[in-house]
């Protein structure tokens, strides 16, 4: 259930209730793949860091360990030890990510494993099982992710199947919410608007899924090849057609900018592997801007990462330190790093709460844009 307590402009301050804890909103995803965030980063530590979402992957976790196994253990939040709120994809990105080990047909979606080459089929109906047996709190509906650029018929055909899949997907849900062996039988469906870089497929389709009444609305395709402001321009036409009483979550995105950005425009949830990835190569996030830790001139700094920064890596480790690890090739390296983004990233969703909480939005918005994206 979601609860809308403000709203400045489109930009929306609320409270989304699940069944594994209260979420305030807007908020940010923090991605665990394969039920962990890569970097050595633990459940216990995503506490520590702020985290009140976890993203899982049902493509991998299907492929390993399986989702029969998790399953039989108890579910994701048992399985990883986190009592928060879980969303899972679907395994539609996959459809995307993976082309040249796809087929796709009207029942579903034929694989190859990035794994094995094993041939594996996953459709709506399979795709709402594997989401079932990891017993998330939200699972998302099963779509095409559209690359950019698409042509505009083959754009209206996705779409159109797109639906068609959404539909079975909810049935499928409704099915499994009610069987006995139902881990999570307050599982939660998502669907996801499609339609490429065409407003008027956007709409036509957002409209569409609207009707449907689903517990949350995703705006996916995006940050797949699109310039910022093609993204931005789209998020705008869509969300006066999503409804008001649900939350609205802008797929892998992104950075600390595009995120600010969202919010602007009325997103309420966030998803990206930015912070992990980046800062497993040294890239971080401070309030001053983007530093890249590899550089010499850090090898003598015996300061934190950021100064206005009082995540457990800045209050106790030097920039000297945190270099000579990556560069050594220490995983320690990467741990600390990825944890100090982390923190970085769900600090600023608590700022921009509060901003939002005061009324002051816009001031907020208009400061930090040109200072988060600098590259120092």
């Amino acid at each position: 259930m979601y609860q809308l307590l403000k709203k400045e402009g489109s930009a929306r301050r609320g409270i989304f209730t699940t069944v594994h804890g209260v979420v305030q909103t807007p908020a940010f995803m923090n991605v665990g793949t394969s039920a962990a965030i890569k970097g050595g980063v633990s459940s216990l530590d995503l506490k520590e860091l702020k985290c009140q979402v976890e993203l899982c992957n049902t493509y991998h976790l299907h492929l390993r360990p399986g989702d029969d196994k998790i399953h039989q253990l108890g579910g994701l939040h048992r399985f990883m030890g986190w009592d928060r709120p879980i969303l899972t994809d679907s395994g539609g990105f996959q459809v995307f990510s993976l082309a040249q080990l796809r087929t796709i047909k009207e029942e579903g979606v034929y694989f190859q494993s990035h794994i094995d080459g094993k041939r594996i089929f996953m459709g709506p109906e399979e795709s709402m099982r594997i989401q079932s047996n990891l017993a998330s709190t939200i699972a998302m509906a099963f779509d095409e992710c559209i690359e950019n650029p698409a042509t505009y018929d083959y754009t209206k055909q996705s779409i159109s199947r797109t639906v068609r899949w959404l539909k079975r997907c909810k049935r499928e849900m409704n099915r499994l919410n009610t069987l006995e062996t139902t881990i999570n039988p307050h599982q939660m469906l998502f669907g996801i608007n499609q339609g490429s870089t065409f407003e008027e497929l956007r709409i036509e389709h957002m409209k569409t899924i609207a009707d449907l009444d689903l517990d949350g609305y995703a705006i996916g395709g995006l940050a797949v090849g699109e310039t910022a402001e093609e993204m931005y321009q789209i998020i705008s036409a869509v969300e006066p057609y999503m409804p008001a009483d649900k939350p609205r979550y802008l797929m892998g995105v992104g950075t600390p900018v595009n995120i600010i950005e969202g919010v602007y425009r009325g997103v309420d949830l966030f998803d990206c592997v930015m912070p992990s990835r980046n800062a497993r190569h040294g890239h971080l996030f401070t309030w001053s801007g983007i530093i890249n830790i590899n550089n010499a001139k850090y090898e003598l700094d015996d300061s934190p990462i950021d100064s206005q920064c009082d995540c457990p890596v800045c209050r106790n480790h030097s920039r000297a330190y945190i270099r000579h690890l990556i560069k050594a090739g220490e995983m320690l390296g990467m741990r600390l790093a990825v944890m100090h983004n982390l923190y970085f990233y769900n600090t600023l969703m608590e700022k921009i709460r509060a901003a939002l909480d005061e009324g002051t939005y816009q001031a907020f918005h208009d400061y930090w844009i040109p200072i988060l994206g600098k590259r120092i």
